[in-house]
This record gives structure tokens, sequence and C-alpha cells, in this order.
């Protein structure tokens, strides 16, 4: 990131103050498709997309020179069994059925991918049916997965390494309108049943993915997707200064469906703040305890690059392919913003935060501070 681009995130972020992070958004008319990597920035792809947080697509280009393109794909275009056998065939691999659900989800087992690889043969021998069902083959997806939004409204990208996917995307707040009477978002948003919910949202946006391409997923956006053949796929998901404010929008309202749940106690349970924290961490994977050290892993990790970069050119904008100075001091400013916002909250106060090293109140001093200090940098 360079010192422009900071600057515009700077200006973006406190126009957005007052704001929901996930607040309800009109659905775009199209997805654009960025085709030249010569041609195309980071700090094209951070002012254009993240910021605004919207989907892109980028060309097989971006992705030409992988080795999994080269390696885990026949010359016809697909998947290559051998190659895949004979490197990871001993690997134990999570796999749903998405034949059976169980609330929103699928039951899952675990397998060595031999057994898994010997399954999907078999099902295109059976001209893509089997008696064991649809079987999913977590991180490589290999079949239509359920409508949802990624983990703790991160951003993800995911590179067709062969195959080809059809992927509906509703921007945040629109899922709102297909919840069922209960508050549950559909299993399957392409079921005929959802029709009359749908009249009360946007159409998703609707995207083909192809061999090679990436598709860049935004924060919050809520999505499906469907196989169109035979694919592999590598997925990722990330959090930095830009959809940090949604995450710790999202674990809020984590904890407050918990407490919804479990209100009739709160007068007779011993501690009911402290189990609605271990509930919502087995629900959700994180409590309010574990973002505090979350953001101050990632907070001393950009104080210590900053301590470190301190060559002139580096101090004029990132020129390689590290973070940079600049992406640091904007991270600090946005964790700073968002644990001034933690350690205001009422049910962040009822913990035990004098053990923790350092104290939420000093570490947020110390950003401040730095905020400040690095406000001409």
């Amino acid at each position: 990131m360079d010192r422009e681009t900071r600057m515009f995130a700077e200006s973006h972020f406190r126009g957005l103050r007052g704001c929901l992070p996930c607040r309800v958004l009109p659905t775009p008319d199209h997805v654009d498709f960025i085709e030249k990597p010569d041609s195309f920035s980071y700090a094209d792809f951070f002012k254009g997309y993240l910021l605004p947080n919207v989907p892109c697509v980028f060309s097989s280009a971006f992705t030409e020179g992988w080795g999994s393109r080269r390696h885990w794909v026949t010359p016809s275009g697909k998947p290559d069994f051998d190659y895949l056998l004979q490197n990871y065939g001993d690997v134990v691999v999570p796999v749903a059925n998405c034949g059976v659900q169980e609330y929103n989800s699928n039951p899952k087992e675990h397998m060595p991918l031999r057994d898994y690889i010997s399954y999907w043969k078999e099902f295109i021998q059976q001209d893509y049916s089997s008696s064991r069902g649809c079987l999913y083959l977590k991180d490589w997806h290999l079949c239509r997965s359920p409508f949802h939004a990624d983990i703790f409204r991160s951003f993800s990208w995911s590179v067709n390494i062969c195959g080809r996917k059809k992927w509906f995307f509703f921007p945040p707040g629109q899922e709102e309108a297909l919840r069922d009477c209960y508050g549950s978002l559909p299993y399957d948003v392409t079921a005929s049943t959802l029709l009359d919910s749908r009249q009360h949202c946007s159409p998703p946006l609707e995207v083909t993915q192809e061999a090679g391409e990436m598709v860049f997923v935004p924060s919050g956006w809520h999505h499906q997707v469907h196989n169109l053949e035979d694919t592999i796929s590598i997925n990722h998901n990330w959090v930095n200064g830009c959809n940090l404010a949604n995450m710790w929008h999202f674990l809020q309202q984590e904890l407050r469906a918990v407490q919804r749940e479990v209100s009739e106690w709160r007068d007779t349970m011993p501690d009911w703040h402290h189990h609605c924290q271990v509930i919502m961490k087995s629900c959700s994977g994180i409590n309010f305890e574990e973002f505090y050290h979350f953001l101050k892993v990632i907070a001393e990790r950009r104080l210590l690059l900053l301590a470190t970069e301190t060559g002139p050119g580096e101090r004029e904008g990132n020129k390689g392919t590290g973070l940079g100075p600049q992406q640091a001091a904007f991270d600090i400013s946005r964790i700073a913003e968002v644990l001034a916002s933690v350690v205001a909250h009422p049910d962040f106060e009822k913990l035990d935060t004098s053990v923790f090293s350092p104290r939420p109140e000093d570490l947020l001093q110390q950003l401040e501070e730095l905020v400040a200090a690095t406000a001409s940098l």
C-alpha cells in the first residue's frame, strides 16, 4: 500500500463512522472481470473492491503460474487422480454428505483421500450418482454448498484449479428477506419454495467461474456455489483493516443471539455472562476474550513492522510484495477503532482482564498514540 491509497482509505472510513458495517446495500448490476495482471495493482484492488466491499473475478492469467494448475490437472482439464493419489492419498480429509441436512449443515465423516477418490471415480462412472449420496470434501469444493457468509465475516478468494462453478451472491443485509419464521437462513437459496421470499430482495448476482479464474468474495456477502462439472478449488479467508469492524459487529450479534436463547436463566444461573461467553465460543469458535487476543497479536505484529521498516524508500510506499508500513499503519488505526469499542462494551467489561498482558486499556492507549504519531507517515 502506498501513502495515497492509505489516505484514501482513511477518508473512506471517516465517512462511515456511525454506520453499521453490514448495512443493507443495493445489489450491483454486474461483477467486474479483471483481465490483465500487468494493468491491475494492489491499490486498484484496495480502492475498487476491498473498501467498497464488492465482488470481482480475476482471469486465469493471474494463476497461470500456479503449480497446482500444472500438476493437479490432466491435459484435458480434468482432475489428475493419479497425481493426487500419489502425493496425498494417505491424507485424512473431512467429508460432508450433501444429501443429508442437519439443521443448516451436513453430517461429516473423516476418510483417507484415496477412499474419497475411489468414491469420486465411481460417482463419475455411475453418471454422477451413488447410493452413498453426494459427498463433499472440505476445502476442495466438489459439490454444491449451502447458502452462507464466510466465517467471522472474513474476505475470501476461491480459485478453480479445474472445472467450472456457478455462484449466487447477495450483498450484506439482503439475506434478511430470506429468513424463515424462526430466523434461520435457507439451506438452498435456489429452491422453488423460496421464490416468494426472493421477491422481497434484489435478485442475486450470478457468476460463472471458469478454470483458473479467481473469485473475490467480499465480507458479509451470503453466497451459494454449484459445481457445473468435476472441480477442484483452492480457497483462502482473511481479515484486515477493511473488514475488522464487520467481524466485531458479527461477534456482537452472535453474543446477543446466545443471550436471547438462555435469557430465562439470567437471574438463576450463577455467572450467567461467563456461561454466555462459553456457549458463544462453542457455537462460533471464538468469544470476546479470544477476540481481544486476536487483536493483540495482529497489533503487535504491525507495531513490530513499523519499528523495523525504517528505510527512506519504505516511508514513501511499499514497492515490493510485503505488507509495508502504510498498510501496517492503516491496520493499526482500524484495530484501535475496534478495540475502543471492545473495551467499552458492557459484556467485555464483565471479563477479568487483570491477567491480560498487556491490559486492553494499555494496548489501546499505545495504539492511539501511534495513530497520532503516524498521521503524517
